[in-house]
């Protein structure tokens, strides 16, 4: 059988037996058929024409052998051609319904409209009347502004605030989780806003536990995030006044009442999911985080400090903290065609080992807390760019990843506008698998895959599209180191502790009023809910406009304010470049900005020392 193979390919019979016997030898011998074959067995009686499984050289082939090889060459080529070309339509065809499968692009002939009105400077304290998204402030049915109503006293009373009995149904006093060690009756100190010193006055009463909750609360069985033990744990753990502190901490110049309805929306307006989410933020920002009296208050210039430190672990957290900010590896600039705050995450300058967990953390809160201020009503949202340019396997970080969900879905509900990942490669289809499994419907219908500028500009116009991504705005990341000088208003405490009780009397007024206006929509007296709805809102405004005064002395100074884009009173500007060129340097409203007084002691080579004047580089 074997022989009559070897004589379909031309081979003469002589050599046929040759080989025969060749391979019965080295079946027998159980040796390989090529340590058979060595050149120095070559004699009279080796097979000439009979072809060397690997060979490099070039052997005189009868022409009997030359055809069939011929042909097999050329099928050879041809199915290899073919499986190349399909490899790649494939690939094709798979990365277009990849990216188009996930993203919910618009028409490029019918761009959406661009937002004028946020150009130049902006008061954010003034919120215009236009567009307000349904569910919002200003746009809330009757149901939805019950449901606020009913918000508001679960949350007060969890707080310690005395409800009247008459709108106290839904919020009975009731034990609602294992009671907490005695509290003996003493003096304590009331906590005032932020992290500021309070007054001595007998709190026990109140302020011993947050146990004596609120009864009926169920918690939900799909609990992603673990806030229903978070709820019970800041029940039995924290204080109703500290409770109290962290909520007015937490609202900062927002509008309370906004800030509520996050909540309510982020939980399709049902009151008692609602409460848990929010208590749970609260004790996150409180306990786990620290972010009002560590990372806002700190901020960057801490960890400028912490860098040159004698420590090793301290200076270590400092380096990799300040890393991050000086090779942009994200960071907020300009407003997509809505007028959300836009935030670049350059993934390429990602590795995980490169820095801690920890370190990540701080830097992404301090991130979304900077751009929080960045917000101008009606717009309650901002957007994120991940730009996947060079990516590799390399750059993939699961644990950010997963504390970035957490962050938007359980503490900074109804934040997220938008999510475009620009230039994914093929390689994180798989992943992409993955992360999906783990967002909550709602984000995952934000996410847009683009590939181009023209994918981009169907979210941001083309003249907002920084030059690095394609677009045509010629501007480039330069982070500007802090200086001594910049927190110097934090060390009056005087003034602080001052500008603090005036706060905290306003968001007792506030406190009043809410249940006042509660009331009064029980009651059914509508000429005396509007009255109270009125007084509410002149105090929100009074709230808003104290906090300005009082930022200054309760929060580091971030790049966003060295730059210019935050300025002082609540006013705040996008493209702080564009309008310096315009005004020669000016705000519209007469007074140098913040990034001519910061920036004044960086050269463009160099960057600042402790002292304030610049190093050269």
């Amino acid at each position: 059988m074997r022989a009559c193979f070897l004589g379909r390919l031309g081979v003469p019979f002589s050599e046929k037996f040759q080989v025969h016997s060749l391979r019965t030898s080295a079946r027998v011998s159980r040796l390989p058929l090529y340590r058979v074959y060595r050149p120095s067995d070559q004699g009279a009686n080796f097979p000439r024409n009979l072809p060397r499984a690997i060979s490099t050289q070039s052997r005189p082939r009868s022409s009997g052998f030359n055809q069939p090889r011929q042909a097999s060459s050329f099928w050879t080529i041809t199915f290899a051609l073919l499986a190349v070309c399909g490899g790649l339509v494939v690939k094709d065809i798979y990365s277009k319904s990849f990216t188009t499968s996930e993203t919910t692009r618009q028409p490029a002939q019918s761009l959406p409209p661009r937002r004028q009105d946020f150009l130049g400077v902006i008061d954010t304290l003034k919120m215009s009347s236009d567009e307000i998204p349904p569910g919002c402030v200003g746009n809330l049915t009757p149901e939805q502004e019950k449901k606020l109503q009913e918000l508001w006293v679960m949350v007060l009373k969890v707080c310690g605030v005395k409800v009247p009995e008459d709108i106290d149904r839904r919020a009975s006093v009731a034990s609602a989780t294992p009671s907490s060690p005695t509290q003996d009756k003493k003096k304590t100190k009331r906590k005032s806003f932020f992290w500021g010193r309070g007054n001595e006055e007998d709190t026990n009463e109140d302020t011993a536990s947050v146990t004596s909750g609120i009864s009926g609360i169920k918690l939900d069985g799909d609990d992603k995030h673990g806030q229903n033990k978070e709820f019970q744990q800041a029940l039995a753990e924290i204080k109703p006044e500290e409770l109290r502190v962290a909520l007015w901490s937490m609202t900062k110049q927002d509008n309370p009442d906004a800030l509520l309805l996050r909540f309510l929306r982020a939980r399709k307006w049902d009151v008692s999911k609602a409460l848990v989410m929010l208590i749970s933020t609260l004790r996150w920002r409180l306990k786990e985080m620290h972010v009002d009296d560590e990372i806002v208050r700190k901020g960057e210039g801490n960890a400028a400090l912490q860098s040159q430190s004698s420590d090793p672990a301290e200076k270590k957290a400092g380096e990799e903290f300040m890393t991050q900010l000086r090779m942009g590896k994200s960071f907020a600039h300009g407003i997509d065609r809505n007028g959300r705050p836009i935030c670049y995450v350059r993934v390429r300058l990602h590795k995980g080992s490169e820095q801690s967990a920890e370190t990540m953390e701080r830097f992404t809160v301090l991130l979304i807390e900077s751009t929080r201020m960045m917000l101008a009503p009606p717009v309650e949202t901002a957007a994120i760019v991940f730009d996947m340019t060079d990516f590799t396997l390399a750059n993939m970080d699961y644990h950010p990843v997963k504390f970035i969900i957490k962050c938007f879905e359980a503490n900074y509900p109804e934040s997220l506008g938008a999510i475009l990942i620009h230039k994914a490669p093929w390689i994180f289809s798989g992943i992409w698998k993955i992360i999906r499994g783990w967002l909550d419907p709602v984000v995952a219908a934000k996410v847009n895959f683009t590939n181009s500028v023209e994918d981009l500009e169907q979210f941001i116009p083309r003249d907002r599209i920084i030059k690095e991504l394609g677009g045509d705005e010629d501007w480039e990341y330069k982070y500007v180191e802090p200086t001594a000088e910049e927190n110097a208003r934090m060390e009056d405490t005087a003034t602080r502790e001052k500008l603090l009780a005036k706060r905290q009397q306003l968001s007792d007024e506030l406190q009043a009023a809410t249940l006042s206006w509660v009331t009064a929509a029980k009651a059914g007296n509508k000429d005396l809910e509007a009255a109270e709805q009125a007084k509410r809102a002149e105090l929100i405004k009074r709230l808003r406009e104290e906090y300005w005064e009082l930022d200054p002395y309760i929060r580091a100074r971030t790049i966003m304010d060295r730059t210019g884009c935050l300025l002082e009173g609540g006013k705040i500007q996008f493209y702080p470049e564009r309008n310096a060129a315009s005004t020669n340097g000016v705000s519209t409203d007469g007074e140098t900005t913040i990034a001519e007084e910061k920036v004044a002691a960086v050269s463009a080579d160099g960057v600042a020392s402790p002292n304030g004047t610049a190093i050269t580089a």
